[in-house]
């Protein structure tokens, strides 16, 4: 190692953001590198219950954890979809599931779906096997620990991880995400990243020293003085106390193409051995808003995400108690002002800010926890010394702004895509929205052919032509006849497809678990 190698780093904050960064870096780096991580022992993280995307998987392994290792510890559950409610004039819900169409005769099978829309069922039915298991509630895993997904099988058998450093190289879909709690994952993380090694300091940063520079020399705090370190990792949330208060980077709100501004959370209790446990996020969309619902072993975390142009933060909550009913009469709500938007640059000198500190789209499609890993390796993978290389520092905010411009791009098509049109809001999100970059091109383009994977932002974001293709017909906004070369072409091959992801969806629903009865099975045993 050279005099010039990063030697201390110094993550200010902690909460998911702070200590997936911490327990991965240890992972990455071991005891070359000294990692601190200064917390508040009183800012705690929003515990409303997280969701998150398929390729989380990938975090888990590399850190060596097994879902049996953290998934009791942190109300941990399974989700295979996002379901939508309400979201359309009809009011027909939908699914957004973890699973790319199956192709036909060189078509995926979305496209011999509008050929054949009058004798299948709706378009998630009839081109996914997740939405059965959905509605029936199923585990996506046997009670041998066997994934019903026979193509990434192999992934999940035991002492099998996926090790790959960076999302946008990853070539597989996984057919489930997670559903837990932020708050008891972060301790978990904290735990076992003290274990090994990192340092964990809980005092309050009182004043952020600079070099002639302008760089981050050192945080004062309120009881342990000044920490030093030679790359800082902000994790400060909505603050951004060292990327924006200290280095004065300017953010970039994304107010006029996505409304949404504020949100009440409730943490609801839920019976499930009653009930049951859904497999899924639930989206339900209200009057000025959506409503979402995590599923966690014990409870739902719920809460209205709105734009306060159009509704106050009283007549907000009042809205989502009726919706929620008097499930919720006795829990006390909390009540949240999201920064909408990003950092120029996530990436500033010697400070590299990951998670709400860098960037947030509102949580619709359960975008937070994936910013967070998806800066985190790509940090991995431009690490620098203490130089500080330009073209390094360069190649990380390219990849972190054009992964979080193009989510921002997918979800401003939830609002402008669909056909729901009944309250001052929904009109807003038709005739209000400011189209970004050359979405307007591609939505037009997909007025004459469903989205692939050669007509959506070619830019790595997370989201497949797949995600796109199911939204835009859920929503209600969908091409107006088939591919014409569809039309003269034979569609047996396509029908047999069709058929057999039928039966292969009644095979897995009587014969996988209910997801309660597989969690349960394990739970009592994991915690003891």
């Amino acid at each position: 190692m050279n005099n010039n190698s990063i030697n201390n780093i110094v993550i200010v904050g902690g909460g998911t953001s702070g200590w997936m960064t911490a327990a991965y870096l240890n992972e990455v780096f071991g005891e070359s590198i000294k990692i601190t991580v200064v917390e508040s022992p009183i800012i705690g993280t929003i515990g409303v219950g997280e969701a998150t995307f398929s390729t989380i998987k990938l975090f888990f392994d590399f850190l060596k954890l097994d879902e049996r290792d953290w998934m009791p510890h942190c109300s941990g559950s399974y989700k295979l979809a996002i379901k939508f409610v309400d979201w359309n004039a009809e009011r027909k819900d939908f699914y957004h599931p973890f699973q790319r169409h199956e192709i036909a005769d060189g078509f995926h099978i979305g496209e011999w779906w509008m050929k054949h829309q009058g004798d299948l069922d709706a378009y998630d039915r009839a081109c996914f096997t997740t939405a059965a298991l959905c509605d029936n509630k199923r585990s996506p895993r046997y009670f041998d620990g066997t994934v019903y997904d026979r193509k990434v099988e192999n992934y999940f058998k035991n002492n099998v991880a996926f090790q790959k450093n960076k999302l946008s190289d990853l070539r597989i879909q996984f057919p489930y995400g997670y559903h837990f709690n932020a708050n008891q994952l972060a301790v978990f993380l904290r735990d076992m990243a003290t274990k090994k090694g990192v340092v964990h300091i809980g005092d309050d940063v009182t004043e952020v020293k600079q070099k002639e520079d302008g760089s981050i020399l050192s945080v004062i705090t309120k009881e342990n003085g000044e920490i030093e370190g030679d790359l800082f990792i902000d994790c400060t949330g909505f603050k951004g106390l060292l990327i924006n208060k200290t280095l004065k980077e300017p953010f970039i709100p994304f107010a006029e193409s996505l409304l949404c501004d504020s949100a009440v959370a409730i943490q609801v209790p839920r019976d499930i051995v009653r009930d049951g446990m859904n497999p899924y996020t639930t989206a339900t969309a209200l009057k000025s808003g959506w409503v979402w619902n995590i599923p966690l072993y014990g409870r739902d975390g719920t809460g209205y995400v709105y734009s306060s142009a159009f509704i106050s933060s009283e007549a907000a909550e009042k809205e989502f108690r009726e919706h929620l009913g008097p499930a919720a009469d006795n829990c006390s709500a909390l009540h949240i002002k999201m920064r909408i938007g990003r950092n120029r640059n996530a990436w500033v000198k010697n400070c590299v800010a990951i998670g709400l500190s860098n960037a947030f789209v509102e949580p619709l499609e359960s975008t937070g926890i994936f910013f967070i890993q998806h800066g985190i390796e790509e940090l991995v993978s431009a690490f620098p010394d203490k130089s500080f290389n330009p073209a390094l520092m360069k190649q990380y905010n390219q990849a972190v702004g054009d992964c979080v411009d193009g989510v921002r791009d997918f979800l401003v098509l939830h609002y402008f895509a669909s056909s729901r049109y009944d309250t001052p809001f929904w009109k807003a999100t038709k005739h209000d929205l400011k189209l970004p970059g050359d979405l307007e091109e591609r939505i037009k383009q997909w007025k004459s052919q469903l989205p692939n994977s050669r007509n959506i932002n070619q830019k790595y974001h997370g989201f497949e032509s797949y995600s796109y293709a199911v939204m835009l017909q859920g929503l209600g906004y969908q091409p107006e006849y088939c591919l014409p070369v569809i039309q003269h072409m034979d569609s047996t091959n396509a029908l047999a497809v069709f058929r057999e992801i039928k039966d292969r969806s009644e095979l897995l629903c009587n014969t996988l678990p209910s997801l309660y009865e597989y969690l349960t099975s394990w739970q009592e045993q994991a915690l003891m």
